[in-house]
């Protein structure tokens, strides 16, 4: 893309000269036809140096300044305005119309085909007082006070007027159709709205600065102090929590295991109303033997009795209770002669060892839950 160069006067603060104009070597059938209309005095346009000859005396003239859009703005800030129920009333003691005038400083029918407006002296004037006087005025009621807020809002005027001495409006080299006598002209073709949204894009809204974050100020941590050799960074035990071993890790020494310990005393097999006449008079007693323990460091004391629960003590022994097969056995022989003999039992064990089905009367009956 070649590079978009603009002429002296078309800097900010430049004061007004004729305008650079450079024409291709066969100009438009369009110019031609342009330029005879607004010329009064009728003048040869045959060649290429007589339509460059009378461009620049007619964009040159005090009276060549363009129209390029009309701005409706209110004359006050809006503390100040009329308010009534007409609105036609407000619209005419609230607003004015500011027109947006410029002149043409640039004309390329070469390689940009364009042509560039600058604003006149007097349109800036215009729009930096009303930027001065409402737009600031404005901007600033709405928004808070903070220490930097005028300096900041010096600062925003200082820059829409940079932005308005650089503003250069620049469209298509077909704009020059709009040119009228003495060379003023408007914007045709819709070309007014691009003017008018590039002048109030200028008119930037004072930002307050950004919230700072808040500071959470955590508290220090307190070390504990010790004057002591011990590890200050162990838990310390809570008071209700005994330094004695608990007492119910370690088996007393003391404590006599019997059978009736192991569950089988008179509360399981007491139920069962057995004939003693049946039991053999040989088998061994089947009290366990009392342990001994050998004292130890590490054991303590057995707990209070009311701390445990403990089967109740059987007080007869087991081997008045039941006897062990074992016992049974001894004065059986096993062999090939075991016979069935009807309801007596098996005839090879005596009817289990003794235990024949024609004392079924002594057993108890037996209880069944329905």
């Amino acid at each position: 893309m070649p590079a978009q160069l603009l002429p002296a006067s078309a800097a900010a603060f430049a004061t007004r000269s004729a305008p650079n104009i450079v024409l291709n070597t066969k100009v438009d059938p369009w110019l031609t036809a342009t330029l005879k209309r607004i010329n009064k005095i009728k003048r040869p346009l045959n060649s290429v140096p007589q339509h460059f000859r009378c461009l620049t005396e007619t964009l040159s003239s005090p009276s060549a300044i363009w129209t390029l859009c009309s701005l409706l703005l209110p004359k006050a800030p809006d503390s100040e305005l009329v308010h009534d129920e007409n609105p036609l009333i407000e619209a005419v003691f609230n607003y004015k119309m500011v027109m947006i005038e410029a002149y043409i400083v640039h004309v390329d029918m070469v390689s940009q085909n364009e042509v560039a407006f600058k604003l006149t002296p007097e349109t800036i004037e215009s729009l930096v007082d009303f930027h001065k006087e409402v737009h600031s005025k404005d901007t600033s009621d709405h928004t808070h006070n903070w220490s930097e807020k005028e300096v900041q809002l010096k600062k925003l005027q200082e820059d829409f007027i940079q932005a308005a001495n650089k503003y250069v409006y620049r469209t298509s080299a077909m704009a020059l159709e709009g040119l009228e006598e003495d060379g003023a002209g408007e914007l045709l073709c819709g070309r007014s709205e691009e003017v008018k949204t590039a002048i109030m894009g200028m008119f930037l809204p004072l930002l307050p600065p950004p919230p700072r974050p808040v500071e959470v100020v955590r508290p220090t941590p307190v070390l504990p102090s010790s004057t002591g050799a011990e590890n200050w960074w162990q838990p310390t035990i809570p008071s209700h929590y005994s330094a004695t071993p608990e007492s119910w890790k370690y088996a007393s020494s003391s404590t006599v295991y019997t059978s009736a310990d192991s569950g089988y005393g008179t509360g399981t097999w007491t139920c069962m109303d057995l004939d003693p006449s049946l039991y053999s008079d040989d088998v061994p007693a089947m009290n366990s033997p009392t342990a001994s323990y050998s004292s130890d460091p590490y054991t303590v004391e057995s707990p209070s009795p009311p701390q445990y629960y403990s089967l109740p003590v059987s007080s007869a022994p087991m081997s008045q209770e039941l006897s062990l097969p074992s016992t049974l056995m001894q004065s059986q022989q096993c062999g090939t002669s075991m016979s069935f003999d009807g309801f007596n039992g098996f005839s090879g064990f005596g009817g289990f060892g003794g235990f024949g089905w024609d004392n079924h009367q002594s057993f108890a009956p037996l209880p069944y839950a329905m």
